[in-house]
């Protein structure tokens, strides 16, 4: 339909002052959000490091948003069930999951968990990042990545390497590592870091890629384990004096990140809003300390950041899983 000038005129003022009565109200209703609790749901038990994470920020993210934290545990399904739980939720702001790495992990070996991560969120921030370190029982005749992989060059398939699960980080970064380094080494699973360990202090096996705890670093500092590397591209100050792997093997990283993510289609100015109030929280001396305790050094970044560091690792974590082979359904 065609219109005389000052009847298409009149036409495009209706329909600007329609789409500005659309927007206005969602302006203002994301300038006074949040008008009651948020919850933020983690994906693994109350003690853990996303818990401690959580329960550290709470106090601070509640004083800059003005209302109440609740943190809320979903566990189990290797932490779909809590992932599946925030990714149907309304897309308000009012139900946040703090997730590991796993996010882009999981999804890629539990088949059925029906979830994508680049679909199905909107990221936030990134909060924290644990660097995984490359820990070797003292009877491998190695003290340094190159030694480990002359040697393990020259002794295919025979270097027993163990990790806490057939799916777990620790074991798909080591197919990563062996994958950029050339070599081949013999893959035992365990069911958890304890038994894990146990197996590594005995020799059973001779090494493992792992986060870092404080146990571990116990028994390096009693000499009865050593840090060969760290899997962070520059020296961490968790693991002091232990040079990255990436000084060796040119780009390597595995690290265990945690981060906040909201449903897809949550507002921008609410996703600002709440990486507002978390980089705030991560910027308080006192938390980062809580934090470092917990194993992890306290990050923050823009949400463009966090999608593209999430874009480019679900591509990756996609190939290793599949040239792999691991399925848990």
């Amino acid at each position: 339909m065609k219109f005389p000038n000052k009847s298409r005129r009149q036409a495009l003022a209706t329909l600007t002052s329609g789409a500005a009565a659309v927007a206005l109200p969602a302006l203002t209703w994301a300038q006074t959000w949040p008008t009651r609790p948020v919850n933020v749901v983690i994906p693994y038990p109350v003690g853990g490091t996303t818990d401690v994470i959580a329960r550290t920020l709470q106090p601070a993210m509640q004083s800059q948003l003005g209302q109440p934290i609740v943190v809320d545990a979903k566990t189990g399904a290797s932490g779909m069930i809590a992932t599946r739980f925030v990714a149907r939720a309304p897309a308000d702001g009012y139900t946040v999951l703090l997730q590991t790495n796993g996010i882009v992990i999981t999804p890629h070996i539990i088949k059925s968990a029906g979830i994508n991560p680049i679909r199905d969120f909107e990221p936030v921030t990134l909060l924290a990042a644990q660097p995984m370190v490359l820990v070797t029982n003292p009877s491998l005749p190695v003290r340094s990545i190159k030694e480990l992989l002359d040697y393990a060059k020259a002794h295919p398939g025979q270097i027993d390497f163990g990790s806490s699960g057939a799916a777990s980080n620790g074991r798909l970064a080591t197919e990563q590592f062996m994958r950029q380094a050339g070599i081949s080494m013999n893959h035992v699973p365990y069911k958890g870091m304890a038994p894990i360990t146990q197996a590594l202090l005995s020799g059973e096996v001779k090494l493992m890629l792992s986060s870092t705890t404080p146990q571990i670093n116990e028994f390096v500092k009693a000499g009865k384990l050593r840090y060969l590397g760290v899997a962070s591209l520059e020296p961490s100050e968790l693991v002091p004096n232990v040079e990255p792997i990436a000084k060796t093997l040119k780009g390597f990283q595995a690290e265990v990140w945690y981060g906040l993510l909201v449903p897809r289609g949550t507002p921008r100015e609410v996703v600002a809003r709440i990486n507002d109030a978390a980089l705030k929280a991560l910027a308080v001396p006192e938390n980062r300390k809580i934090i470092e305790s917990a194993g992890a050094a306290a990050e923050g970044s823009t949400p463009e950041a966090f999608k593209s560091r999430m874009e480019r690792e679900y591509k990756a974590w996609g190939e290793i899983v599949a040239q792999v082979g691991v399925t848990e359904d």
